[in-house]
């Protein structure tokens, strides 16, 4: 018969396992500043690669500081524990707020990546010399580094598919932090009473209140970081697998922002989707089946719906939380006039280009309404191999347009889509329109073939008049074509050219 372990065994078992569970806490706390900081700054590969970068190099520090560190391991592990819970538990609702309350966001990113990174790195040292004396060498080096790895892993999986989308970074965050500092409660439980560490304890119980009530309040600390950026009353956030969607208001003005970049505004938005829509309907001869990729706010299809031949308008947009709002909620439903509701319209919720490579269908129209390719996430629905699916999918004479940034702001990187669309074989006219909560903003129109003369117009716009359209094809010569690359998969030069335009413009 087995003899019950005694409190050594229990406390070896208890610090193995320990290290599963900082080894996950700390890959998470790694790629929730690396996302978080894709999410606030753009450019998710530079993002990503400075914070590991920092992020190992901190680890690298705290593991040789360790050395120094030779009386009451176990006491500072605990005590390492409750600090990274604290620091590394509260760090995205932090980053969140201090975001717009600072000059230089980077300097507490980067000061709490460092911090959280060099705490980790004490961790496994620490651990390995406790354990030291509970196991044989080549045990204690293949068991801690096995759990180590196997956190590594749980982390790297769960972070994507299931925490982001169903609790959103803060909670994340906090959540993980409330596993390392259950870690230290547990390691001070399992000590006999006179080797208890009560003011460690007490810090710990005290660490585990305020996360957990940051944890019920995260949408509260949310939206307290919204109110300072976007400034005006908040009617509506919430985060989706897929984007964080917020809508303001203040008196007439209603504005979307989608990961804190505007969208529209209801006082202007009429500009922009005349300029994106009917410079194309009005050159295809008998517009019948249209389709629109993004748009999910329906503002697109209301324009494409005052075609009565158009028989059929296909909406293809990645998150159904963004349909669903501009569905059902009736402030939207009277600015998009209950488009998305038409027998007319058929909603698909998919990717764009997965769905592409997989349709046969042909279509006279095509309006491209994506957002701007802050990420290589959204940067590949403007490369080559993109556009080539998309001209797959245009009938004899159907006409596409491209929403493409402001030629005046970004001139590089609007008429880098440009060079990609003709990469892929179409024919192209750039265009552009002031939209004054935007600037002036740019659009691509191509087809396979030559792009004929317009049309007649939709009686009872508000913008968009035969001169206007004229106008709006001329480029003065600060907007004038200039050589640029193509944006391929591998490559993503329009990400790059977007990224430093943009920053250069807003300081």
């Amino acid at each position: 018969m087995a003899e019950p372990m005694d409190d050594r065994s229990r406390l070896g078992v208890a610090l193995l396992v320990s290290a599963f569970v900082v080894s996950t806490c700390g890959l998470i706390y790694e790629l929730l500043a690396g996302t978080l900081a894709s999410y606030l700054l753009g450019d998710s590969v530079t993002q990503f690669s400075t914070i590991i970068g920092s992020y190992l190099f901190a680890m690298g520090v705290g593991s040789w500081c360790s050395r120094y560190l030779k009386r009451n391991e176990l006491a500072l592990f605990v005590r390492v524990e409750i600090l990274i819970a604290a620091i590394g538990g509260a760090s995205a609702a932090i980053l969140f707020l201090l975001f717009d309350r600072v000059s230089d966001f980077r300097i507490p990113l980067y000061g709490l990546v460092l911090a959280i990174g060099a705490l980790v790195g004490l961790e496994i040292p620490l651990l390995m010399r406790i354990l030291k004396d509970r196991l044989e060498f080549s045990d204690l080096i293949s068991k801690v580094l096995t759990f180590d790895y196997i956190g590594a892993l749980a982390a790297s999986l769960l972070f994507p598919l299931l925490l982001v989308p169903h609790l959103g970074l803060i909670r994340t965050g906090l959540l993980f932090g409330l596993f390392n500092v259950a870690v230290a409660i547990a390691v001070i439980l399992m000590l006999p009473r006179r080797r208890r560490l009560w003011a460690e304890l007490v810090a710990a119980i005290l660490v585990t209140v305020v996360l957990a009530a940051g944890f019920f309040a995260s949408e509260q600390i949310e939206r307290t970081a919204e109110v300072a950026a976007y400034g005006d009353p908040i009617l509506y956030a919430a985060s989706t697998p897929y984007q964080r969607i917020v809508i303001t208001k203040r008196g007439d003005d209603l504005r979307l922002f989608l990961n804190g970049n505007l969208q529209f505004s209801s006082r202007d938005e009429y500009r922009y989707h005349e300029a994106l829509v009917h410079p194309v309907l009005s050159r295809v001869a008998s517009p019948r089946n249209v389709l629109v990729l993004g748009g999910g706010d329906g503002l697109a299809v209301r324009e494409i719906l005052k075609y009565p031949g158009v028989g059929s308008v296909t909406l293809v947009d990645l998150d159904p939380a963004m349909t669903q709002l501009f569905s059902r909620t009736t402030m939207l439903t009277a600015l998009n006039h209950r488009s998305l509701l038409s027998p007319r319209v058929h909603v698909v919720t998919a990717d764009a280009f997965s769905w592409l490579r997989a349709n046969q269908r042909r279509f006279d129209a095509v309006l491209v309404d994506f957002p701007d390719p802050t990420n290589f996430a959204i940067g590949k629905l403007y490369t080559v191999s993109f556009y080539r699916e998309l001209a797959r999918a245009l009938s004899p004479g159907a006409v596409l347009s491209v929403q493409s940034t402001s030629p005046l702001v970004a001139p590089r990187a609007y008429w880098t889509v440009a060079t990609t669309l003709e990469a892929a074989g179409l024919t192209t006219r750039g265009y552009h329109v002031y939209v004054p909560s935007f600037g002036e903003w740019g659009f691509v129109m191509a087809s396979n073939g030559p792009i004929g003369r317009p049309g007649a117009l939709p009686a009872g716009l508000r913008f968009l008049t035969p001169q206007s359209d004229a106008l709006a094809f001329f480029f003065p010569p600060d907007m004038a074509r200039r050589a640029t690359p193509v944006n391929r998969l591998d490559n993503q030069e329009l990400v790059r050219e977007f990224e430093a335009e943009w920053a250069v413009y807003e300081g």
